[in-house]
């Protein structure tokens, strides 16, 4: 490993490196640092969020930088508001030693005339998101057609977003000899189209395996039913009491719920969303950054740019649609040489997808039982003695009130009075996981080949789906309101256009079937029976579960008999149903041959 001294780097930015506290060159800094000096290519960046990609990119360009020179020389272009203000900052200090150096920031969020006035004061470096960037450049506010440097840093999240446009009209207006740095996490399509067709000789430095996961991340995973998810949470949080990280939801709707229940049950936790003003957005994150808060409930879009150190873990409350996504959380945790783990709550549904995500990240997913209230009762009396034996005393604010003390608890012997000061916190854990329910779905046990679920549910056919209005909340609605026990564990539910499937613990199987028998849904009389599972060796084929002519049940269901499926002919508008409407008796249906030979000979 080559040292900041070894790197030409000018005494300015040596210093600069000093002050920061930096002893030795990450591994991308490494490389990219000399690539930048010493060939004049493009260079695309591939490596994780938190590896020290603005002090690859920034040191060589502050140290190429004309100070004299008041035109912009650089444009930095960043996903979001928060990585944009973070990467001016840092670019800040490392020009710490410039004379006259001046780094903008233009982004949305805040006011646009502020931004205006700076730069027609002049400055050095602009530092922006792409949607502020192209409406200074359409006012003709922000100049950049002299400039030497574009850095698209995390191009994937650019793209994410969707400022594909936003981007290309950009770099339609840059110089054709300007110098194009592109950083990301990984690599799409996208990102390989704009590179050839914007990018010139572009030189590929990776920093680990393309579109792979943070070194430091361990991951692990937990299979649970869905209506448990938020169970298996708070256990989560509760077994790491010093839990600092982020909660990823699907929606807005389900991060505002996952937080207020956290919030509510005595959770240091808020959430973190599109619907939150501005002002409200950095409450928040001054909050998160000072560790008011250990769980920041977030959505991908609002956590994007999200840059937070010493996060201990990432948690999926759902995967994500595309599993790229999984690559940018789960790398929000595991910087600067600290470990991290990225953990999912998931469904027995989802195993192919930890099976890709597996191939994506490059690294086996360890199966984790979900913890059971004895393991998380001891968890947090240990937590507790620590933080005893930890404490700092402050002799001068307590002294005033130790006589009394003293005096109150005198009575006690020491056993006594130890019990009692474990007891004060440790018995809201008792009694809250006193009669708690084993809520895995997987066997201990398992190896990776057959990770499945548990083989105590029975799946049930039922003759309603997504063209009822129904939904996987309403069914389970349905059978706790049917079954009058909100106590079911529910397993997997599969929402089909005209039926579904799901799967109840195989215990309440006659419950199930009794208090469904004369219900109906959206007014469709309901029809439930047992389903064989698709990978049952016995099912017909081994082919996905498909109940015996649910065309005829649903068609006897609306008190229809005797039904029989219609022949071609007997359709509307079909050749013998206009023979018969002209009054022409003895339809015949034409064979094969003689229609190829009409149409061939006619």
């Amino acid at each position: 490993m080559i040292s900041f001294e070894e790197m030409t780097l000018s005494p300015e930015m040596l210093r600069a490196v000093k002050d920061m506290g930096f002893d030795t060159p990450t591994p991308i800094q490494e490389k990219v640092i000399p690539a930048i000096f010493n060939t004049p290519n493009d260079i695309i960046g591939l490596a994780q969020t938190g590896t020290g990609k603005t002090a690859a990119f920034g040191l060589p360009m502050l140290q190429q930088a004309d100070t004299s020179n008041r035109d912009i020389q650089a444009l930095i272009l960043c996903p979001t508001r928060e990585l944009c203000m973070q990467v001016a900052s840092d670019l800040e200090v490392y020009a710490m030693h410039l004379k006259n150096f001046r780094i903008t920031a233009v982004y949305g969020g805040a006011s646009i005339q502020g931004q205006i006035k700076e730069l027609k004061q002049g400055t050095n470096f602009v530092v922006g998101t792409p949607g502020r960037v192209l409406d200074m450049i359409r006012r003709s506010v922000l100049k950049i057609s002299k400039i030497n440097w574009l850095v698209l840093d995390e191009a994937d999240e650019m793209l994410n977003m969707g400022f594909k446009d936003d981007l290309e009209e950009i770099l339609i207006v840059t110089p054709p000899n300007r110098r194009t740095l592109l950083f990301s996490a990984t690599m799409p399509n996208e990102i390989a189209q704009i590179a050839s067709k914007y990018m010139k000789d572009a030189v590929e430095i990776s920093v680990g395996k393309k579109n792979a996961g943070a070194e430091m991340v361990k991951h692990e995973y937990y299979v649970a039913s869905a209506r448990d998810r938020y169970e298996v949470l708070k256990r989560i949080a509760d077994i790491n009491p010093q839990i600092y990280g982020i909660v990823f939801c699907r929606t807005r709707q389900e991060t505002k719920e996952v937080a207020d229940k956290l919030m509510t049950d005595g959770y240091n936790a808020d959430a973190l969303h599109g619907d939150l003003s501005q002002a409200q957005r950095d409450h928040v994150m001054n909050r998160f950054r000072a560790g008011t808060i250990q769980l920041l409930v977030a959505t991908d879009v609002a956590a994007r740019g999200l840059d937070v150190s010493d996060l201990t873990h990432i948690i999926n409350y759902n995967l994500p649609d595309e599993l790229e996504i999984y690559i940018h959380r789960s790398g929000r945790t595991g910087r600067a040489g600290k470990s991290g783990v990225s953990i999912s709550i998931t469904h027995s549904k989802d195993t192919k997808k930890i099976r890709d995500l597996e191939k994506l990240v490059g690294k086996k997913f360890e199966l984790k039982q979900i913890p059971g209230g004895r393991e998380i009762c001891e968890k947090q009396l240990f937590n507790l003695i620590d933080k005893v034996e930890q404490i700092e005393i402050d002799e001068t604010q307590i002294a005033p009130f130790l006589s009394v003390i003293f005096k109150k608890l005198s009575w006690l012997e020491r056993d006594e009075l130890i019990k009692r000061f474990v007891s004060v916190e440790f018995n809201r854990f008792l009694n809250y996981y006193k009669d708690s329910q084993d809520l895995n779905l997987v066997k201990p046990g398992r190896t990776d080949k057959d990770r499945v679920a548990v083989e105590n549910f029975t799946r049930f056919f039922i003759n309603v789906g997504s063209t009822n209005k129904l939904t996987a909340q309403r069914l389970m609605g349905m059978i706790n309101e049917f079954t009058r026990n909100r106590h079911i564990r529910i397993g997997r539910i599969d929402i089909m256009r005209n039926f579904s499937f799901f799967e109840v613990d195989k215990q309440f199987e006659n419950d199930i079937l009794q208090s469904f028998k004369k219900e109906e849904f959206e007014g469709v009389r309901l029809v439930v029976e047992v389903s064989k599972p698709s990978n049952a060796p016995n099912s017909e084929d081994g082919r996905k579960d498909k109940p015996k002519d649910h065309k005829r049940k649903m068609f006897k269901n609306s008190r229809k008999d005797n039904y029989q499926r219609p022949k071609k002919d007997d359709y509307p508008g079909s050749k013998k149903v206009e023979h018969q409407r002209a009054g022409k008796e003895d339809y015949k249906r034409p064979k094969k041959e003689e229609g190829r030979r009409k149409r061939k000979y006619n």
